[in-house]
This record gives structure tokens, C-alpha cells and sequence, in this order.
């Protein structure tokens, strides 16, 4: 087979019945122009991001070639049993533009938070002779629902966490290391890991995913978006054998005497770790370290969490000691803190933190981490993203095109171009043309194979940072 592998072929990264589209347009169409948005779900609004990836990664260039042609036109050949494929229509993109897409594509300015059921980007092709390009593009394009889900997923669950830290303790500083991305090893492929766990960062700089910390550093132009610390897994306790427990404990604490650790500590029986190992035998030890500097996370790992984490703290809190802080909060020394790495999603955290807040604990004494909620217990429903034509040229007649089933007023789709507008507090789609320019915050960020807007790492988090902060509000 000539060309390269099939998957690092764009012309081949669509859904097989676009193959057919260029048949199937009025006669005489030049332009097709179509957009994408959330049309609701679970969240009320969508944290922009992950498009300049997209476009980097395969659209950006001369990316068509003969060999993708004629790698393209086989698989075609052989998958339809017949001869569909619009050679034709790919020699002249190669002809007349040298491979670059004859394609422009506006986009709302990457981290933005848009209420959903607004137009996030448009895409239009740039050549009469094309107009099939806009939405054989479709299938890649609308993939960005997924780092859009994760990033405002993210957002949501810090938006429960500054709001219990602002009721429970005297500063909001910890926020951005208190959701842990946990998730690599529970998606789908190394890829969706780079995707979602550079989403998350948007929000926080707390991971253990590096596939994010790449894909934020090769895509977004950030040397490190995210941290760690060392921290045991359960091979690291068990092997030493539950009745080493206590030896496998200060074993991290001999080889981690300063800096921040976790340890996992329900190998066996947690509050029997947490009283009579970490409180009463190594007690002096956790005590003295903290003297240096050092912070010792305890990771309870099973139950349910609300109940677990509730009497973890109470067993250290009589073991430890804690203060109250400004607020009136319990907060243990600050040598010791917990992770709760089981069981977080958006549903699950408010409900914890509610519990801590009723039984008088600050939300500062704990950190959470996230693995399958926050980066694969997804999909493109969740946000009910998707991508529809809204306006077209057919014999030089300017059509304002749309869907309305009578069935699903939920799909009912916009009309014409669009443009998207601050007014007052919100964002409002203005359809059929009929923005205003100056208004619109739509930018142009790929025209004709070139990349024209490039977002900074930096940039996206302070557009998708929470207000409270962007106004450098204090608690």
C-alpha cells in the first residue's frame, strides 16, 4: 500500500459516508458553512479548549500529498466496492493550494467559559471549488467535545472547592493543587490521556498524568504545567506484610525526610494506620519531620468517602491535635493532611464537603484526586456537542440553512452566519448574519493551512480562571 499509515492520513480521518458528500450537495453550491456548539447537558456552561491541538496536530501545513491521495483512494475503493472517492476534488486542493486546506475556521479565544447553546467556532471553505471541505472536516473537529467536557468538568469541581474553601478556611492559596489528576491508566489510549489530562491543567497544576504535561508542552507551549510528590502505591505497602505495616510507613518517612508524601494507608485497616501507626508509634517521627518543613498526606483509598474521610480526621485530630482557624474550622497541624483519591466525580465531592463542613472541618485538610470521573466517565453527550451547517452559496444565492425536527426541539440548529456577543453578563449567538463585527469575539484562527491565532498555555487559564480570582477577590 503506498503512503503512510492509514491513521496519520487526513484525508482518510472522517466518517465513511463523507466520502459521498461531494455527490450530494445542490449543483452549483460554492460555500458551505457550518458551526459547532454545546446544546446543553450537564454543565451550564463549556470551558473552550483543545481545538489548536486539532489543528495542529492535522490540519495545519501542506497535509495533503499524492501518496495520501492514492493511499485514500484505495481503502475507499476496496471499502465501497466501488468508484466514489472524489480524487478529484483532493488533486486540486494539492494542485491549486500545494496541500494546504483551503479551509478558515473562527473560534471563541481558547479558555473561554461560554454558556452552552452558543457557537464556540465556524468552519467555511476558502475555495468555490471545495465547498464539500467544510464538513468532511467535521468528524476531527468535533472531537474537540472531549478536552471541552474534561476542562469544564475540571472547572465545575473547583468551583465546589472555592466555594468551600471560601466558607471553611482563610485563604483560597491551595485551590489550584486540590484536584489531582489520577486518571492516566483508566483511558482509553495514551492519546485521550495527553487530551484530557492537559484539559484538567487548564484548571489545576496537581496531576500524576504526564501524557497532559506533554500535550500541554508540545501543543500550548508550557514547560510544566503541572506537580507531584512521591507517594506509595498498595504493592509498595503490601509486600511488606501486614505485620511490617508500620515498618513499610517509616520506610517512606526515612527515605523522604522533607517535602510533601502520600501513602496510601487502607492496605489493611485505615483507622487502625491512622491511630496507632501514624498517631502513636510514628507520631514523633510525622511530628518531627513536619518541623522541617515536612507534610505527610495520608490516602485512605476504599469506602465510602464521606464516612472515611469524616473518621480519618477525627481519629488524627485526637491524635494530632488540630486549631481552628479565622472561620472557626478545624484544621490538623500542618505537618499532616489527606488525599481522598476514590470515588471523586462532580457529583460526589459537593456531597463530601458539605459533611466535612457540617462536622466543623475546614476543606484545607483535604486534597482530592480523580482518575475514570474526571477524564473517561464522559462523552459527547454530556455537553451535547455538535457541528451543523447553518448557511451555504448555491448559484451564487446566500442561503440561511438549518434543521428543526419536530420530534427533538433540543436539535434544532441555527440559521445563517453567526457571531457570538458579550451583552451585558452573558454571550449571545447573533444568527443570520446579523452581528456586529466589532462585537463578535470570534477569532479567526486558521485560514488556508496556516495557524493565524496561537494560545499560550498561560493565556488559557487566565481566560478559563474563576471570576473570584480574575477580580483577585480574598476570602
Amino acid at each position: 500500500m503506498a503512503g503512510e499509515y492509514p491513521l496519520e492520513n487526513v484525508i482518510l480521518a472522517t466518517d465513511s459516508y463523507k466520502v459521498t458528500h461531494h455527490l450530494q450537495y445542490p449543483p452549483g453550491t460554492t460555500t458551505v458553512y457550518s458551526y459547532f456548539e454545546s446544546r446543553g447537558g450537564t454543565f451550564p456552561y463549556t470551558v473552550f479548549f483543545g481545538l489548536q491541538y486539532i489543528l495542529k496536530r492535522w490540519l495545519v501545513g501542506p497535509v495533503i500529498t499524492e501518496s495520501k491521495i492514492q493511499e485514500a483512494k484505495e481503502i475507499c475503493q476496496i471499502h465501497f466496492r466501488q468508484n466514489i472517492f472524489n480524487e478529484e476534488g483532493w488533486r486540486h486542493i494539492l494542485k491549486e493550494h500545494g496541500g494546504h486546506l483551503p479551509l478558515r475556521i473562527k473560534a471563541v479565544p481558547e479558555g473561554s467559559v461560554i454558556p452552552t447553546r452558543n457557537v464556540l467556532f465556524t468552519v467555511e471553505n476558502t475555495d468555490p471549488m471545495v465547498p464539500w471541505l467544510t464538513n468532511w472536516f467535521e468528524t476531527l473537529l468535533v472531537q474537540t467535545w472531549y478536552p471541552i467536557t474534561v476542562a469544564t468538568n475540571s472547572r465545575y469541581q473547583k468551583e465546589l472547592l472555592a466555594k468551600y474553601l471560601i466558607d471553611t478556611a482563610d485563604t483560597l492559596n491551595t485551590l489550584h493543587m486540590k484536584l489531582h489528576d489520577f486518571g492516566f491508566r483508566g483511558c482509553s489510549s495514551v492519546e485521550t490521556a495527553a487530551i484530557g489530562g492537559g484539559a484538567h491543567l487548564v484548571n489545576f497544576k496537581s496531576t500524576d498524568t504526564i501524557a497532559g504535561l506533554l500535550f500541554a508542552r508540545k501543543y500550548y507551549g508550557c514547560n510544566m504545567a503541572g506537580f507531584s510528590i512521591p507517594a506509595t502505591e498498595h504493592s509498595t505497602m503490601t509486600t511488606w506484610g501486614k505485620s511490617r505495616e508500620d515498618e513499610a510507613c517509616r520506610n517512606m518517612l526515612n527515605h523522604f525526610p522533607s517535602g510533601t508524601i502520600a501513602v496510601v494507608s487502607d492496605s489493611y485497616d485505615v483507622f487502625n494506620c491512622c491511630q496507632n501507626i501514624w498517631g502513636t508509634e510514628l507520631k514523633a517521627a510525622v511530628e518531627a519531620r513536619g518541623e522541617k518543613g515536612g507534610v505527610l498526606v495520608i490516602r485512605p483509598d476504599s469506602g465510602d468517602p464521606a464516612t472515611v474521610v469524616l473518621k480519618v480526621l477525627e481519629i488524627l485530630g485526637k491524635q494530632f491535635g488540630t486549631t481552628k482557624n479565622r472561620k472557626g474550622y478545624k484544621v490538623l497541624p500542618p505537618y499532616l493532611r489527606l488525599i481522598q483519591g476514590d470515588g471523586i466525580s462532580y457529583k460526589s465531592l459537593g456531597p463530601i464537603l458539605q459533611k466535612l463542613k457540617e462536622y466543623q472541618w475546614s476543606t484545607d485538610n483535604v486534597t482530592f484526586g480523580s482518575g475514570g470521573a474526571l477524564l473517561q466517565r464522559l462523552d459527547r453527550d454530556t455537553l451535547k456537542c455538535a457541528f451543523k451547517c447553518s448557511f451555504a452559496i448555491v448559484n451564487g444565492e446566500k442561503l440561511n440553512v438549518f434543521k428543526k425536527p419536530i420530534t427533538d426541539s433540543g436539535k434544532h440548529s441555527k440559521k445563517g452566519r453567526l457571531s457570538l456577543e458579550k451583552q451585558g453578563n452573558t454571550y449571545v449567538t447573533v444568527e443570520e448574519g446579523n452581528g456586529n463585527p466589532v462585537k463578535d469575539i470570534l477569532v479567526t484562527v486558521f485560514e488556508n493551512g496556516k495557524l493565524i491565532r496561537e494560545y499560550t498555555f498561560d493565556e488559557i487559564r487566565r481566560n478559563a480562571e474563576l471570576e473570584m480570582l480574575k477580580n483577585n477577590k480574598r476570602t
